[in-house]
């Protein structure tokens, strides 16, 4: 049986995925709904110590990241669902701004 590379594209994916359908939902309802509302009390400086602990940029890392992954992979297999092609333009474009996502936020968390 002939190796493959698709276990390495799919982690990430299925990772993605994960954190998309369960981590965000809730990142959103508490940053974005329940504090600005007065609901929930979470003090600027705990949040800050949260962003520059080691264990919390690498957990912030992997909340922007998969779904980044994840993103790029369905836009990857839309394309190729529409008849765009399945060659290295469409996978440069799509991988390639998870890429840039990747790198941007690995520079954001490692400059704080």
């Amino acid at each position: 049986m002939a190796k493959s590379n698709k276990p390495l594209l799919w982690l990430p994916f299925a990772g993605g995925g994960l954190v998309s359908a369960l981590i965000t939902p809730a990142l959103i309802l508490v940053t974005g709904l329940l504090v600005p509302l007065g609901l929930l009390h979470l003090p600027y400086d705990k949040l800050a110590g949260f962003a520059h602990n080691p264990i919390g940029k690498l957990i912030l890392f992997g909340v922007i990241i998969l779904p980044a992954w994840h993103g790029a992979h369905r836009l990857r297999m839309t394309a190729h669902d529409l008849g765009l092609g399945n060659g290295v333009l469409v996978k440069g474009a799509c991988y390639g701004t998870a890429w840039l996502v990747i790198i941007a936020s690995a520079d954001a968390l490692l400059s704080i």
